[in-house]
C-alpha cells in the first residue's frame, strides 16, 4: 500500500457531486489525458491482474475494516488506498466474511436493491419492452442512494456519499428510456473505484470485488433486464457478445488464462458452459446470452 506521502489520507480529500464533462467527441482526448482516467483504467486492469487463472470459487481474503478503526482519525493512513496496479496480483488465503467489512455490506446494498424488484411488480402494459415499472423502482433508488452508500463507507468519510451516489444511480440503467448498457456498467465500476480511491475497498478486497460485489450486481442486473424487459443502451451491444454487459468478458477472460482444458472453441458447447458457468464469469455471460435469445448462438453476435 502507498504512504501517507504516495497518496493523501482520505480525511483531507473534498467532494463534489459529479457532473457531465464529456459531451463530443473532442471532450474524449481531455478524458484520456487526464487522472481519472488513469485511475480508472488502472483499476479495471488491476482487477483483471487479480483475477487472472482464479475460479469465481476459489478461496480469497478480504479486508475487515469495523467501524472501530473507521471512525478514527489517526487510522487515516491505514485507510489510504493503494497505488493502483502495486500489490494488487498477490494470492491470498480464505478469511470469513465479516457482516461489518465493506466486502459484505456493498452485497447487502445490492441485496436491498434486488428485494426492490420484488416488491415492485411489472405493470400491465400495451407495450411489450421497457415496462414502466422500473421507473416506480428507481424513483426508490434516486430517494434512497444516498442512505445505501452511507451504510457501506465509514462515518469520518460521510462527506462523500453524495458524490458516490451518484454513480451508484447512474449504475443500473435510464429510467426515461428504461434501457440499459455497458455504460451503465462502467459507472459501476466507477462506483467501485472511487470507494478504492477514499480507502472503503483495499488491497485485500481485489479478488471479492469482481468475484463477490461484481459477480452479485451482475445478478441484479440480469434480474432487472428480464423483470422490466430493459432495451439494450445505445446501437453497440451487437459487436460484442453480449447486448448489456463488457466488463465480465475482460475478467471473465483472465480468469481463463493458463485453463488446461478450456478453448475458446468451447464456449458454444452447451454441455461445457453448464459444467463450468459457475466458476467462470465469461461462460456465465455465455449461459445467459443462450437464456434470452432463441436460435444459434453465432447468428446472434456480429463479432462472430
Amino acid at each position: 500500500p502507498g504512504t501517507s506521502e504516495e497518496v493523501a489520507p482520505p480525511l483531507q480529500q473534498s467532494f463534489m457531486i459529479p457532473k457531465k464533462e464529456i459531451n463530443m467527441v473532442s471532450d474524449m482526448a481531455k478524458w484520456k489525458r487526464s487522472q481519472a482516467y488513469a485511475d480508472y483504467m488502472g483499476f479495471i486492469l488491476t482487477l483483471n491482474e487479480g483475477v487472472r487463472s482464479k475460479k469465481l470459487t476459489c478461496e480469497y481474503k478480504v479486508s475487515e475494516v469495523g467501524e472501530d478503526l473507521q471512525s478514527s482519525p489517526q487510522d487515516a493512513e491505514a485507510l489510504s488506498p493503494p497505488r493502483f496496479g502495486e500489490g494488487w496480483h498477490i494470492p491470498f488465503p480464505l478469511i470469513t466474511l465479516r457482516k461489518d467489512g465493506p466486502i459484505e455490506k456493498l452485497v447487502a446494498l445490492l441485496n436491498t436493491l434486488d428485494r426492490w424488484i420484488d416488491e415492485t411488480p411489472p405493470v400491465d402494459q400495451p407495450s411489450r419492452f421497457g415496462n414502466k415499472a422500473f421507473r416506480t423502482w428507481y424513483a426508490k433508488l434516486d430517494q434512497e442512494a444516498e442512505k445505501l452508500v452511507a451504510t457501506v463507507i465509514p462515518k469520518h468519510l460521510a462527506d462523500a456519499a453524495p458524490e458516490v451516489a451518484v454513480y451508484l444511480k447512474e449504475s443500473v440503467g435510464n429510467s426515461t428510456r428504461i434501457d440499459y448498457g455497458t455504460g451503465h456498467e462502467a459507472a459501476f465500476a466507477a462506483f467501485l473505484c472511487c470507494l478504492c480511491k477514499i480507502g472503503v475497498l483495499r488491497v485485500d478486497d481485489q479478488m471479492a470485488i469482481v468475484f463477490k460485489v461484481f459477480n452479485r450486481y451482475l445478478e441484479v442486473m440480469r434480474k432487472l433486464q428480464k423483470t422490466y424487459r430493459m432495451e439494450p443502451a445505445g446501437s453497440q451491444g451487437v459487436w460484442g457478445l453480449d447486448d448489456f454487459q463488457f466488463l465480465p468478458f475482460i475478467w471473465g477472460s483472465s480468469q481463463l488464462i493458463d485453463h488446461p482444458n478450456l478453448e475458446p472453441r468451447h464456449f458454444v458447447d452447451e454441455k461445457v458452459v453448464n459444467e463450468n458457468h459457475k466458476d467462470f464469469m465469461f461462460l456465465e455471460c455465455i449461459l445467459f446470452i443462450t437464456e434470452v435469445r432463441t436460435g444459434r448462438f453465432v447468428p446472434q453476435r456480429s463479432s462472430l
